[in-house]
């Protein structure tokens, strides 16, 4: 039996009438626990209630539930088996280092962008962006806005103190993007788990038969 043949299809078999797209979509899930689960599937179910409307931004509720409620929701990146746009809830255990999404208070971002002087503090191997707040960004295109960065990614550290400065920096949108959960700025260090999670399945054999040959009999 393969991996993916353990698994079986899960199905919307009623009407989720939760008063939220997070809480709809969360008991969903529960009612499909260990089971796969669609795009189409999870569209249908977070529509509102009464107006039937699709919302735009399941995505996001999804991706909070496995950050700020630790559900462990695994997709391709994390499974080989499972298909671009499926989720499969592993079980009903919850992480205990999940923690709510927070932001720096409105006293400590303006205290940021003094230190930052308005300008974008991404920097790497000696080189910094230094792009201003509402200047065009020459290689991405746009104008600029800068937005509040955890210093050690949501993944490591949920709980930043919204009044630290030294637990935030200002980002450019592309640097925002660049780092992702990819670099722990205040430390220096990369998120080894997080970049392998989001290599195409190519690359991941790649690393995968680079490890082997590394560690050898080691890993028998």
């Amino acid at each position: 039996m393969s991996n993916r043949e353990k698994f079986k299809l899960g199905a919307v078999s009623k009407k989720y009438e939760e008063k939220s797209i997070k809480k709809r979509i969360e008991s969903f899930l529960i009612d499909n626990v260990g089971k796969i689960v669609t795009r189409e599937m999870i569209i249908q179910v977070s529509k509102d209630p009464t107006t039937g409307k699709e919302p735009e931004n399941w995505h996001q509720r999804l991706s909070e539930l496995r950050t700020d409620d630790g559900y462990t929701i695994l997709s391709k990146r994390d499974r080989a088996f499972l298909s671009v746009e499926e989720y499969v809830l592993e079980s009903l255990n919850k992480r205990a280092a999940a923690g709510k999404r927070v932001l720096p208070t409105k006293e400590t971002w303006a205290a940021i962008l003094v230190r930052a002087d308005d300008s974008c503090e991404w920097s790497d191997g000696g080189e910094s962006c230094g792009l201003k707040n509402g200047a065009t960004d020459p290689i991405g295109g746009g104008t600029v806005k800068l937005t509040p960065d955890h210093m050690q990614p949501h993944s490591i550290n949920p709980n930043a103190d919204p009044s630290s400065m030294k637990q935030w920096q200002a980002l450019c949108g592309r640097h925002q993007v660049i780092k992702k959960n990819f670099w722990d700025s205040s430390s220096g260090k990369v998120n080894t788990i997080a970049i392998l999670q989001a290599l195409p399945h190519k690359e991941k054999e790649i690393a995968l038969k680079f490890l082997l040959e590394y560690f050898g009999e080691e890993l028998a």
